[in-house]
């Protein structure tokens, strides 16, 4: 039985950027939650917990934009070229950020203190409102002729474009609250769990919001879940019920985690974090069954923008030999720093 190439490729690419968004997200949420620290001391606990991991997690993007690169250069033409503006804006927000985590700690007179914050905390908010304005150019779709991109450069900004930014905004923004709460103890750990909980209800009503635009986008995904403007098959709908049903079923769970007074009986911390991954791995698994074949919606396939199988199956093999080495590492980072945060835990130059 032959391999189809394409079809792993992008898989590899899908779970690529899934990872980017849970370890990345987070990083981005609590960059975007030292805006409201109580004091420096807790500012400088809230990027502790971030610390050793931040710049590891962008690896991720750049194996995510690089696959696409190689493995779909047809889609890579077309996409990039629509989402110039985004794209260098998030690379700039990323940088500056990077930038300005050095630069806080070394900062002396407060007001190049409170600059470098808040180039900090405003560059994890840009970089994380651009990858959701890219996420809402590409739902609504790509005007494509001749194998081009043929529209105009602010095709993405849209009302949809602009609800799914926020929505990926505050849906970063659970995924550090859930951080926090899993790297951090005491007022700080109290104060990360009521950021959960008001990121978490407005994660459920951005999945609504955004759930049912998605399926005005275009009729084809409608068709895909059963759902027209009159009527709902129930021989499509059902078997991808469990999706949306599993996202409400974890969101639930998580609003209860959250709510749990200190004392015997609390879930233990690390449960939040993992709750909300379901909750994201639930919309992009929704996201995946409505644009599915197209890896450029709903203009080009995957097996339409695919290099030659000659070259996907050999840089499969590099992928094969990398990819577990990468996962490996990255787990070794995470599991030499796990535990709480203390006050003083930080940069030391």
């Amino acid at each position: 039985m032959a391999l189809d190439f394409p079809l792993i490729w992008a898989f590899i690419l899908a779970v690529g950027v899934m990872v980017y968004v849970l370890l990345d997200g987070f990083d981005l949420g609590v960059g975007m939650f030292t805006a409201i620290a109580g004091s420096e001391e807790e500012r400088n606990m809230m990027t502790a917990t971030v610390e050793p991991v931040w710049d590891g997690n962008e690896t991720w993007l750049i194996i995510g934009g690089g696959g696409l690169f190689a493995a779909f250069p047809t889609a890579y033409a077309i996409i990039m070229p629509a989402f110039y503006l985004p794209v260098l804006i998030m690379l700039a927000a990323l940088i500056f950020r990077g930038v300005a985590f050095e630069f806080r700690h070394k900062a002396v007179r407060p007001v190049t203190r409170k600059f470098w914050n808040g180039a900090f905390y405003g560059g994890s908010f840009t970089a994380a409102f651009s990858q959701g304005l890219m996420l809402g150019g590409m739902v609504q779709g790509i005007r494509v002729e001749d194998g081009a991109y043929s529209g105009g450069a602010f095709d993405w900004l849209t009302p949809f474009a602009l609800l799914t930014g926020i929505s990926v905004v505050i849906g970063y923004l659970l995924l550090g609250a859930c951080w926090l709460v899993l790297k951090t103890e005491g007022e700080l750990h109290e104060k990360s769990r009521k950021w959960a909980r008001m990121a978490l209800l407005g994660v459920a009503i951005c999945f609504l919001a955004v759930s049912f635009a998605t399926l005005s986008v275009d009729p084809s995904i409608g068709e895909r879940w059963g759902f027209s403007m009159t009527h709902i098959d129930p021989a499509t709908f059902l078997p991808l019920a469990p999706v949306p049903l599993a996202g409400m079923a974890l969101t639930v769970w998580l609003w209860r985690d959250l709510w749990m007074k200190p004392g015997v009986g609390r879930a233990p911390d690390w449960r939040p974090y993992l709750l909300a991954a379901g909750v994201f791995l639930s919309g992009y698994f929704g996201l995946g069954i409505s644009l599915y074949p197209f890896i450029v919606p709903y203009e080009v396939t995957i097996a339409e923008a695919a290099a030659h199988e000659s070259a996907l199956g050999l840089m499969l093999v590099g992928a094969v030999i990398m990819l577990p080495i990468i996962l490996a590492y990255t787990a070794y980072v995470y599991s030499l720093f796990w535990g709480k945060v203390k006050p003083g835990d930080g940069y030391h130059a």
